[in-house]
């Protein structure tokens, strides 16, 4: 058929390797009959059906044949990445400017200028940094179709590909829904977080500001207890290379690992402590094993009898006992609760 040929002379053209196959070859007269598709200059020709599963595994195998080979891993790095986010006009590109010693990104008075994630490589004492500018997020109910939409998925690909985010806010508007928002898409990336709060230079600071300050940030932030701040300003560098530290110490801190056994001596001492809640039905829920899995975000794994029983405040209970003997500092902890069989 024309359409066939088509497609042949399509595939030829891309350079790609080509794997023929004939289906519906039930019966020994059709599988004759595939035979013509030779004329498609295509090479080897695998009849198969479908239906009936014959001659799949041969097809499979010449499948896997012209697979090109693993690509090799990537040798591992000690480059941190660390994406800037915040809502329009906090001083996101003003504070990568400070950063990288020239003016990387536009700057303006004009909320939202800054459209696209920018990649920035610097480096601080020998280690790489990648700072990744992103376009300011504004509410959800703000967001125009279009361009603005765009720069927003932009901003969460930025957050899923960095180890840590330096989130900006405005010391002179206080801690708003967007700013929750933001950091919201940062915990739900299990990304570490350090909180700038931008334009300390146009504050009336006094002891009394920075305590009211500070008792707002531990009040809307309260979901993420672990999180660190610096009260910086853009315009004059104070704590702008301050901050920068933080968020790669967060990084390194990520990257720590607990031996097993230690974390099983603390799971029996938790448990020791503060038992497990009884289920619905009286029955006693046992933990049995933990373990650090393996992962860009700290994450350990609880094996007990009955996950779905575990109620959501003793997983908190696990979490705190983790923090409070191996800290994990500036970064949000992955809890998984697995049977114990599995």
């Amino acid at each position: 058929l024309p359409v066939e040929h088509d497609v042949a002379d399509r595939l030829r053209r891309s350079r790609k390797p080509v794997v023929m196959a004939a289906n519906k070859a039930e019966s020994w007269k059709t599988e004759a009959q595939a035979a013509e598709f030779y004329e498609l200059g295509l090479g080897e020709l695998h009849t198969v059906s479908a239906l009936q599963g014959i001659g799949t595994g041969d097809l499979l195998d010449a499948v896997v044949a012209k697979l090109p080979p693993p690509a090799e891993d990537e040798p591992d790095t000690d480059e941190a990445r660390i994406a800037i986010v915040g809502r329009p006009n906090v001083g996101k590109s003003s504070f990568l400017n400070r950063l990288a010693g020239e003016e990387r990104a536009v700057v303006s008075e004009i909320p939202g200028t800054t459209r696209d994630a920018i990649d920035t490589v610097i480096e601080r004492e020998g280690r790489r940094i990648r700072l990744i500018d992103t376009a300011g997020i504004r509410r959800r109910g703000h967001i125009d179709e279009g361009i603005e939409k765009f720069a927003l998925l932009r901003t969460v690909r930025a957050l899923e590909r960095a180890d840590a985010a330096i989130l900006l806010t405005d010391a002179t508007e206080g801690i708003t829904a967007q700013d929750l928002h933001i950091a919201g898409y940062a915990l739900e990336a299990y990304i570490g977080l350090v909180l700038a709060v931008n334009k300390w230079d146009l504050v009336a600071r006094s002891p009394e500001m920075t305590a009211a300050v500070e008792s707002e940030i531990a009040r809307e932030f309260q979901f993420a207890p672990w999180m660190d701040h610096r009260l910086v300003s853009a315009k004059t560098g104070r704590g702008v290379e301050d901050t920068l530290n933080a968020a790669v110490a967060i990084v390194d801190e990520r990257k720590k690992r607990i031996p097993t056994a230690d974390l099983h001596r603390l799971l029996t001492e938790a448990v020791a402590v503060h038992p497990p809640p009884s289920d619905r039905n009286g029955k006693e829920i046992r933990f049995h094993h933990v373990t650090q899995a393996k992962g860009p975000a700290p994450t350990f794994v609880f094996f007990v009898d009955r996950p779905a029983a575990v109620h959501f405040s003793y997983t908190r209970y696990l979490e705190n006992r983790i923090r409070e003997r191996y800290d994990f500092h500036g970064t949000p902890i992955k809890i998984e609760l697995r049977g114990a069989r599995e």
